[in-house]
């Protein structure tokens, strides 16, 4: 197995889909042309967890998986067929929902202080008992409370009892607990635990402490020692304290594994160096999006958002009150628990100070050296909206810039929290310019990518991380690449989606305007979506956004209209019937974006992973929407007719993207050293810029950007592309090309992708 995987295939391994249904993957993965299968945590979850990231016992493998039996039957069926395996690992959060089934937490709560395992959590003992947000919001809801079994039961939540403490009422023992049970609604602003984000659910590790590290890695690590792993993704880096040493412990106890991390870097933000081989593809996801993008269409969108809206609110001017909301509601227990670092100022003073600079901060987290310079940015810019907090916030920056002070240790763990909450998980749901570009790790603000800055992005990340994962899908993202690739399309027509949206807003108006424009534009990216998908979208998206209802106090009468409103969506039959005439009209423009995205994800420097299914055309929304079954079987069988020769039109049920996905990947696999450099290739002529095209060293791929200001300026008429070889083969028509100068007419002809390589490198692969 080489130590770097030449690409990956992410599985959502979990109960319905276990180790054994994901083994029996790996003859068609083998075939796909991947290397390594990645797969979502194994380790012991919350029962019934759909997802596996809230791990209660990192001693074993997750008994609804398979358990170890299930794990050894997966790596052999994968050795069987010369795949090697990543692994999704949790190093900062474990699941605390059932403390039954977390042996940890329940002996944490049993015995608090004195428990061996009390040093494992980041709980704040002084505070008083810890807080654990269950109870209804109801002044009486403690009357509920059970004694059962030697055990305090609240409806179907079970709770330890301490030893000497069970004699007398439920409500008599509970108050001599190490815990105390309280309104879930007093979770947000007081609770002794850190969490991940606002999620109660999952309580905060430190793996700082060596012994926290070992205990909690060991069978991860026993896997690595056995050869059964090759790689190792991190799951929120961010979130721990000491993120650098936490790597670098990894690195010394994993050397030989890949080794690549969960980080959200912003626009322009580089990679700390850090011993790890890269991220897992944000970054990539980013640019290669927006190079399907128009960035023209910037003031036509921004002028259509002001008239749907009826404002106009700058992307900064918006993310920075979402992420005061998230520091000071969401995340007010956590910025309690900072102020109490700064006890000789007025507590109330130093927690707008640190939320304004949580809120001003331009990335997730600092690290140095560059992190003195995003403070700096933050303090600068939070001076300006509180020239009232100066004082203030010169008291507080001068602690975070102590590296020895508690301050700035913990104060970058809320920075990162706060732009997940404040940005991802709220402002993308609130921001409908262009939704498109609403993507993990995207820069909404930033309207498209040229190619020269694509080729810029590539050339560095060859130099500076070229194991670096790339990606477009995970199940992280707030929709699937192939519906962020048709959405890109109305880039090329924002006359027309003006007229279409704001015909269809005034005919079916929703009390939130912004929210209304999602939902339109969700419609038509990823339509025919089921209805019950689209309805289970429009709540989520309304509740994060947190306009006009929201997870903690949903409306009632906004959640009708709404729901009334994605039903006329279907029931209307003139509306419907112009959804579809609309959605008909740029899906062919969306297929050549997702096959020229794909096929640039795939070939550009980095290790390229497949989301589960994205191999045909795939229309998810966000998760849950993107958790889905996948239909193996209509995979393989598509796989099958195109190894028989089969050559699909770009309409054929996603064929054509599988024929770009597996050929690409096996080409990757079989033939390295073509994929060893990188050097952008012009286009001459005029259509050049709608063409991008590089060389990776011997390979080279070219894709159609703009397809329809392609179309309407006349096609690609004399454009040409100039060749490093004299003779290649595009590995997806299977034609033979001689000569340097390809007429792009005719290469593309068939699809508006093409992958050329030498012919007697296609032949010795085949």
């Amino acid at each position: 197995m080489p130590d770097t995987p030449r690409s990956t295939y992410r599985v959502q391994v979990r109960p319905g889909f276990d180790l054994d249904a994901t083994a029996e993957l790996a003859d068609y993965l083998s075939a796909l042309g991947v290397t390594h299968l990645y797969t979502a945590p194994l380790l012991t979850a919350t029962p019934g967890s759909p997802h596996g990231y809230d791990v209660v016992d990192p001693r074993a493998v997750n008994p609804e998986l398979g358990g170890e039996a299930g794990r050894r039957r997966l790596v052999r069926a994968l050795r069987a067929a010369g795949l090697g395996l990543v692994v999704d690992i949790v190093p900062n959060h474990a699941g605390v929902a059932r403390p039954e089934a977390n042996p940890a937490w329940w002996d944490v709560l049993r015995r608090g202080r004195d428990s061996a395992y009390a040093h494992w959590f980041d709980i704040d003992w002084d505070r008083g008992r810890l807080l654990l947000p269950v109870l209804a919001d109801a002044p009486d809801a403690l009357d509920d409370l059970k004694l059962v079994d030697g055990e305090l039961r609240y409806h179907e939540h079970r709770f330890p009892v301490a030893d000497g403490t069970g004699d007398g009422t439920p409500r008599q023992v509970h108050d001599r607990q190490h815990y105390e049970l309280v309104n879930w609604r007093r979770g947000d602003a007081e609770l002794t635990y850190r969490r991940f984000f606002a999620v109660s659910d999952l309580a905060g590790l430190r793996v700082e402490d060596a012994a926290v590290f070992d205990a909690t890695h060991a069978e991860i690590l026993r896997w690595v020692d056995a050869g059964d792993v090759d790689g190792i993704r991190v799951d929120h880096p961010d979130g721990l304290r000491d993120p650098a040493g936490y790597l670098a412990r990894l690195r010394a106890a994993a050397p030989e594994s890949w080794l690549v991390v969960e980080k959200i870097l912003e626009y322009g933000e580089d990679l700390p160096d850090w011993p790890v081989d890269g991220t897992t593809g944000y970054d990539a996801l980013a640019a290669v999006s927006g190079l399907f993008v128009d960035p023209d269409a910037e003031p036509d969108f921004t002028a259509l958002d002001g008239r749907l809206t009826g404002r106009h609110t700058s992307w900064q001017d918006l993310t920075h009150g979402t992420k005061l909301e998230a520091a000071t509601r969401l995340l007010a227990a956590e910025l309690t628990r900072l102020a109490a670092f700064v006890p000789e100022l007025p507590r109330e003073q130093v927690r707008a100070a640190l939320a304004e600079l949580a809120a001003c901060f331009p990335v997730y987290r600092g690290y140095p050296p560059e992190g003195a310079r995003h403070l700096a940015a933050a303090r600068s810019e939070a001076g300006r909206r509180r020239p009232d907090l100066t004082g203030v916030l010169d008291a507080v920056t001068a602690r975070l810039r102590d590296p020895d002070h508690e301050l700035a240790a913990r104060f970058p763990q809320l920075t990162g929290a706060v732009m997940a909450k404040g940005v991802e998980d709220t402002a993308y749901y609130r921001w409908s310019r262009f939704v498109a570009l609403n993507e993990v790790g995207g820069s909404p603000a930033h309207f498209g990518v040229p190619p020269a800055e694509l080729h810029r992005f590539a050339t560095a990340r060859q130099v500076r991380w070229p194991a670096s994962m790339t990606t477009l899908s995970t199940h992280d993202t707030k929709r699937g690449e192939d519906v962020r690739a048709r959405l890109a399309v109305l880039s090329e027509i924002p006359g027309r989606w003006a007229e279409r949206v704001t015909d269809w807003m005034s005919r079916a108006p929703l009390a939130d305007p912004a929210l209304a424009h999602l939902l339109w534009q969700t419609a038509v990216g990823a339509w025919p979506v089921e209805r019950d998908r689209l309805h289970g979208y429009a709540e989520k998206a309304a509740r994060e956004a947190s306009v006009s209802t929201s997870w903690a106090d949903p409306d009632p009468a906004f959640e009708h209209e709404m729901h009334a409103l994605v039903d006329r969506m279907y029931d209307d039959p003139e509306l419907h019937a112009q959804i579809t005439a609309f959605a008909d009209e740029i899906t062919p423009a969306g297929w050549s974006n997702s096959l020229g995205q794909k096929l640039v994800q795939l070939t550009m420097p980095g290790v390229p992973d497949t989301y589960q299914g994205t191999e045909l055309w795939e229309n998810s929304l966000v998760d849950p929407d993107n958790r889905r079954p996948v239909d193996f079987a209509v995979r393989r069988k598509t796989l099958a007719r195109l190894d028989a020769g089969w050559r699909p039109a770009v309409a054929a049920d996603g064929a054509a993207k599988l024929l770009v996905v597996s050929r690409t990947l096996r080409l990757r696999r079989d033939r390295p050293e073509l994929f060893a450099g990188y050097r952008p290739v012009p286009a001459h002529g005029p259509a050049g810029a709608h063409a991008v095209a590089f060389d990776r060293g011997g390979a080279v791929a070219v894709a159609t950007r703009l397809p329809l200001r392609l179309a309407r300026s006349g096609g690609w008429r004399d454009t040409t592309l100039s060749l490093p070889v004299h003779e290649c083969t595009d590995l997806f028509t299977g034609r033979v090309y001689s000569g340097s100068e390809l007429l792009l007419d005719d290469l593309l002809s068939t699809y508006p992708v093409a992958l050329l390589a030498p012919t007697d490198s296609v032949e010795a692969a085949a």
